[in-house]
């Protein structure tokens, strides 16, 4: 059995979308999909954006979401 971490990254830029991300083939996707899907967490990868992302992304909060970044330090926001 294949366990997912990871079934998709979410980018606003409509270029990327339908496309996937280098070396690991996991798709690229509009908001749309984040909204359908109401994850529990949201991974920030741009580590250095994520005061401007968690803005944008508020709604996830109305679900009861989290975000959480790695890097410089494994942090969740709640």
């Amino acid at each position: 059995m294949e366990m997912v971490l990871v079934s998709y990254v979410v980018d606003r830029n409509p270029f990327k979308q339908g496309k996937y991300m280098p070396g690991s083939h996991i798709p690229i996707v509009d908001e749309s999909v984040l909204y359908k899907n109401r994850p529990d967490y949201v991974v920030i990868l741009p580590w250095n954006l994520k005061e401007e992302i968690t803005h944008q992304l508020d709604i996830v909060r109305s679900w009861g979401g989290h975000f959480v970044v790695a890097i410089p330090n494994l942090e969740i926001i709640l």
